[in-house]
């Protein structure tokens, strides 16, 4: 999976979950939970999602390494290839 299909994988999950927000104005490296104003049962569906979505699993344990859109890009980059 590219960079792009992975951005795009995110972006559309993003918006499933905070369809209010205008995904093209985020800080990529703020915490996705303040700049989505999401609650953790939110941030776990979005990691859910993907992980499903990547047959990836990802565990609680990893969460830290997932807090903005700039981290969970590179996590889900370098657990995929």
């Amino acid at each position: 999976m590219t960079n792009l299909d992975i951005r795009a994988l995110i972006t559309t999950q993003l918006g499933r979950i905070a369809p209010d927000i205008p995904i093209e104005s985020i800080d990529p490296k703020a915490d996705l939970r303040d700049e989505f104003d999401i609650d953790s049962m939110d941030f776990l569906t979005l990691i859910t999602a993907l992980g499903k979505e990547l047959s990836l699993p990802m565990p609680e344990a990893d969460y830290d390494q997932m807090r903005s859109f700039d981290d969970l890009l590179t996590y889900l980059q370098t657990n995929t290839n």
